[in-house]
Parts: C-alpha cells; sequence; structure tokens
C-alpha cells in the first residue's frame, strides 16, 4: 500500500506536529507533503529524515517569516501535489490540507484540528485581533476569507473519512461541512511527565502569550487574590501587556525550557487554564503530573478534564472567561480540592497517551479500508458497521 501524508506547514515543533509523528510511526514508509518546510534543524528529528515535498509558496519571498500572508494562494498550493500514484491518503489538516486531490479509486482519510478557524465560526474574533475589522484591507480580508469558506466546503465532499480531535471539533465539522466524524483524541505525552504527589503553594498557568489564551485575564484575577501566588510561563506578543497588569504575588518567568517548565507542573498547587481550545495539551501534560486543574469550561477542556459534579474529578470549571468567574472558581477548587486526588490526575491522563492514539487511529484505518475495498472505493459506506476482522480483510486487498 503506497501512503501519502499531507501536512499544512512544517514551522515547528507543536500540538498538529506530534500528530504528525505518530502518522509515520504508524507509516514509516509513507511520504510526506507540507506547504512549506522550515522547520528548524534542531527540531526536525521527528520526522525521521524524510525528504518533504512542497509546493510553490517554499520558494515566494519572504516566505520563511511571512508565509501566513500568502494564505489567499494556499488552496491552489495544495491542489497542485500530485497524489494519483497512492492508494491511501491521510491529510492532517487544520488549514488546507484537506483539500488535495484524490480520485475515486483512492481513500482519503482527514485528521481534522479544527475547519479553518479564521474562516468560519472565529472569523470576527480573527479580524478584530488583526486590526482587520475595518478599512479597505479589512474588506479585502473580508473577501479573501469568503472564498476561502466556499473552497473549504467544496473540498470537504473529497474526504472519504473525517476523524475529529475532539467532540468539539467533530460538532464544528459537523456545522461547516454536514458531515459525521470519528474522534480520535490527539497524542500527549504523559510519559515525560511524572506523578508528584508533594505540592507547593503557588498555581501555575503556561502558554504562548496571544489574545484568546487571556493569561492577561488569568494575572487580572491573581491581583484580585493577593494572598495566592501565581507563576506564569511562555512568551508571545502579549508579553509587555500581561507584565504591566501583574502585582507582586503574580512572578513571569518567560520561556522556559521542558524540564523546568515540567518541573513546575508537578509542584504546582493547580494548573489555571482560560483558553476556548480545540483539545489543549497542556491541561492533560499538567494532570498527568498529579496537579488538578482550573480551567474555562468550554471546547476540548470539558472532554480532558472531569469536574466536580462528576465521581472522581481532577479540577474545577469557570464558566465565563472573566476575572469574577475565575476568581470563584479558584476559591471553590481551594474548598474542594481534598475531593481531587493527584492520582485520579495521573490516571485521567493516561487516557490521552500516544500508545492509545496510535491504536485508536490504526484500527480506523483498518476499518475505513476494509468498507472502501468491499465497496469499491465508494466512500458513502464510512460508518457502516465495522467487521472484527478488519484489519486481515484489509491486508488481503492492499
Amino acid at each position: 500500500m503506497k501512503v501519502a501524508i499531507i501536512h499544512d506547514w512544517l514551522v515547528v515543533y507543536a500540538g498538529a506536529e506530534k500528530v504528525l509523528e505518530q502518522l509515520l510511526e504508524l507509516y514509516p514508509e509513507a511520504d510526506l507533503y507540507s506547504l512549506v518546510d522550515f522547520l528548524p534543524d534542531d527540531q526536525r528529528s521527528f520526522i525521521r529524515g524524510k525528504r518533504v515535498h512542497t509546493s510553490f509558496i517554499q520558494g515566494l519571498p519572504f516566505a520563511r517569516k511571512k508565509f501566513r500572508h500568502y494564505l489567499g494562494l494556499m488552496p491552489l498550493a495544495v491542489e497542485q501535489f500530485d497524489l494519483s500514484g497512492y492508494d491511501l491518503v491521510i491529510s492532517s489538516s487544520y488549514a488546507v490540507a484537506k483539500g488535495v486531490i484524490t480520485g475515486p479509486d483512492q481513500l482519503h482519510i482527514s485528521y481534522v484540528h479544527s475547519p479553518i478557524r479564521y474562516a468560519w465560526d472565529l472569523q470576527h474574533q480573527y479580524l478584530r485581533e488583526s486590526g482587520l475589522d475595518r478599512g479597505l484591507k479589512g474588506t479585502v480580508a473580508k473577501w479573501m476569507l469568503h472564498r476561502m469558506r466556499l473552497w473549504d466546503a467544496r473540498t470537504a465532499h473529497g474526504v472519504d473519512s473525517f476523524v475529529a480531535n475532539s467532540e468539539y471539533i467533530s460538532r464544528r465539522i459537523r456545522k461547516v461541512y454536514r458531515r459525521e466524524s470519528t474522534v480520535i483524541y490527539p497524542p500527549v505525552y504523559v510519559d515525560r511527565f511524572g506523578l508528584c504527589e508533594s505540592k507547593e503553594d503557588y498555581y501555575l498557568t503556561a502558554s504562548r502569550m496571544v489574545p484568546y489564551k487571556k493569561i492577561d485575564m488569568i494575572v487580572e484575577a491573581f491581583g484580585e487574590m493577593p494572598d495566592k501566588k501565581l507563576i506564569v510561563i511562555g512568551d508571545g506578543p502579549e508579553y509587555a501587556k500581561v507584565k504591566a497588569k501583574a502585582k507582586s504575588n503574580v512572578k513571569l518567568l518567560g520561556y522556559q525550557p521542558g524540564d523546568a517548565l515540567r518541573k513546575y507542573m508537578q509542584e504546582a498547587r493547580a494548573f489555571i487554564f482560560a483558553a476556548e481550545e480545540d483539545f489543549g495539551i497542556a491541561p492533560v501534560e499538567a494532570q498527568s503530573c498529579g496537579t488538578p486543574v482550573i480551567a474555562y469550561g468550554k471546547g476540548g477542556a470539558l472532554e480532558t478534564v472531569r469536574g466536580l459534579e462528576q465521581a472522581n474529578p481532577t479540577g474545577v470549571f469557570f464558566r465565563e472567561q472573566t476575572v469574577p468567574s475565575l476568581v470563584q472558581a479558584v476559591l471553590d477548587f481551594e474548598r474542594n480540592e481534598h475531593r481531587i486526588a493527584h492520582r485520579n490526575c495521573s490516571a485521567q491522563a493516561g487516557l490521552f497517551s500516544a500508545d492509545a492514539f496510535r491504536d485508536r487511529l490504526r484500527r480506523h484505518i483498518d476499518e475505513q479500508i476494509l468498507h472502501f475495498t468491499m465497496n469499491g472505493g465508494d466512500g458513502s459506506h464510512e460508518h457502516g458497521d465495522p467487521a472484527p476482522e478488519a484489519a486481515v480483510v484489509a491486508g488481503r486487498y492492499f
């Protein structure tokens, strides 16, 4: 079976790249495609020394730093990949990777981190935060995003099976593509974190400092609780804004290497997470350390953290991204801290391991191969009742 794997762009080793890493673990002989490849040398090991087939955007002026500015060309670029020689095409998509062109005798499975956020329900937030909600540039941006939505919806028809990285994203796929999807949570390397039941008296948040992460709101909330200590790890465009709001009980450490971050996670009294994320890896990493999570109760956190209303809770939710709501959640946590066992947090994180991801994805792909081959390449049967011997039968066809 000849396999191609398509990724949106390779510029950093982050959450989506961990999914790609596991795909390459499953299919080490697969060919790898990406719109651009600007991975630093010290972050390339996970692609196993593979040659990356890139698009024409790789050679455009200033692409290394400004490739996102070529968003309007990305649909055209991804359609230029000639995948006609492959039996199985797997796209790992949060932008345009799912739009590759495949034929009726090729099986296309798309692992969707999210439909293009800034073209669909987050468009207005994106335009505001980019200063593109008015003026001539704003009009051009809105027209481009309108065209992107049309293309994105159309290319959903070329996918035989959608895999979503959370129930939250599954609902978004259903909303924008009118397609069902199978939920397979992304891999979290929980084995790199160790359970620590000896906690220090501080709270921790760690994130890239961009607006939707709401780090400034977390810092403001702890400004209202001067008797509680907060440590903030991370850097980014919002750093100066966050620093200006920090009171004496808030310590900003900037970027920290992995070992230091792990130690702070292990010893924190609780981890604060205020973003509305599609999945959210940091809360799972914190729980793997035995650290409870105080999280905004929307998006993927609802699927990875067990709230106080559940058996064996691992954290507390707050319902609004506001200072009063977070302050109340911290107080609720301290009143109920005795109910949250560190070992339950660690066990909850284990549900999202890399081994679990590979096992679930392999079984799903084998089932899809079986359905595809048994129905003559008709992907319309992707949600039928899979036979238990799917992997064995599939092996006879490919």
